[in-house]
């Protein structure tokens, strides 16, 4: 069989990467082109753009650089034609995926969505798209099922990928990870997690190295990524006194006592590492004005979302503040009874998203599909 598979960032590079990886042991003649990444790309993807071309966040930035948008979706078009490929597998990534799936519908091809738009939160209509043109819709979520449901879309859960990760992460090796990266033994690291996307590095970093003079005893490392140019962390960073790594993310989790993170994956990634957390997030003036007059939950971050309440502090647009992120901050580290109820809530997370075994289930549903096309 061959796949053309779109990933637009990097946790769908990830993910898109694992899902690749459990199809090729079940199928060994499996075949696969498409938009992506180096995850994507290692597991034998034929990569045709790398998703650092296409990361553009918010109206705003969408608007101004949509002659680029659509090129990148007339590439992929042409792209898939001329590749023909036997389905279809898009992950996340909305704005460029959902039209793809009715361009490969439209075709005859069988289209496969694997982690869902949040249409949930927003732009709710966008489900009659999705049942118009997605064959199958693999969640990962627990509340999403129900929700696709209610609209008659054919929807599995497959469980959370993020709980393979942490499977296959394994236990810490403190003094390596410091060793490999100049951190000091004996003060505790604070994690920052800026996003992904140079806008939100460029939004939210400022803000969070801001702690660094705060809080003193402790040590604060970056986690950056290797898709944005590093000399972008050190202009921002300047001469603050914190620490940068690359594509460590998860290391630095395991050795962390407290994280900022930007609003988005990561602090779904935190909570299941245990990281007591401050989620962060800010777009531009306008951005945040039409999202909020649209969105339809109460919560940004994917934690306060699964378990339906404030789980963590979300610190959003004007509330985003230096002194607010400091006052968060002191109390995840130093509010015994915060701290514990926090870990406690984490517990309750972990055991509404399952187990692990999310990319294998995926990889189940996607063949026993195609068998019966066959």
């Amino acid at each position: 069989m061959k796949y053309y598979i779109i990933a637009g960032e990097a946790s769908g590079d990830m993910h898109a990467s694992n899902l690749v990886a459990e199809i090729k042991k079940k199928d060994k003649k499996a075949e696969f082109r498409g938009f992506g990444g180096d995850m994507m790309q290692a597991q034998g993807v034929e990569l045709v753009k790398h998703y650092r071309l296409m990361a553009y966040m918010g109206f705003v930035e969408v608007a101004v650089n949509l002659r680029k948008v659509l090129g990148n979706i007339a590439q992929a078009k042409k792209d898939m034609i001329d590749y023909q490929p036997d389905a279809v597998i898009l992950v996340d990534y909305p704005g460029f995926n959902l039209r793809m799936a009715k361009f490969a519908h439209e075709r005859g091809l069988k289209v496969f969505y694997y982690i869902s738009p949040q249409v949930w939160a927003w732009k709710r209509r966008r489900v009659h798209k999705i049942k118009a043109s997605v064959d199958k819709m693999l969640v990962i979520l627990p509340f999403e099922e129900e929700f696709y449901r209610r609209y008659g879309v054919d929807v599995t859960y497959v469980g959370n990928p993020l709980l393979d990760e942490l499977a296959k992460s394994g236990s810490p090796n403190r003094s390596i990870f410091l060793r490999r990266n100049s951190l000091g033994e004996k003060r505790e690291i604070i994690a920052l997690l800026p996003g992904s996307r140079k806008q939100e590095v460029k939004r939210m970093l400022p803000v969070m190295l801001k702690m660094v003079p705060r809080f003193p005893n402790y040590q604060f490392v970056v986690a950056g990524v290797s898709s944005l140019d590093k000399d972008l962390y050190k202009q921002i960073m300047g001469k603050t006194d914190a620490f940068f790594v690359e594509n460590q993310t998860y290391e630095l989790l395991q050795n962390s006592s407290a994280a900022l993170v930007t609003s988005g994956t990561a602090t779904l990634e935190a909570a299941l590492f245990t990281v007591p957390e401050v989620v962060c997030y800010k777009a531009t003036g306008f951005s945040y004005r039409l999202a909020k007059s649209m969105i339809k939950v109460k919560y940004i971050s994917l934690v306060n979302l699964v378990m339906d309440r404030e789980v963590v502090k979300e610190l959003i647009q004007n509330d985003l503040t230096e002194e607010n992120v400091a006052k968060e901050l002191e109390g995840i580290l130093h509010n015994g009874k915060r701290q514990r109820q926090l870990l406690e809530d984490y517990e309750e997370l972990k055991g509404r998203l399952g187990n692990a075994g999310a990319s294998e289930k995926a990889a189940e549903v996607i063949l026993t599909a195609m068998k019966k096309k066959g």
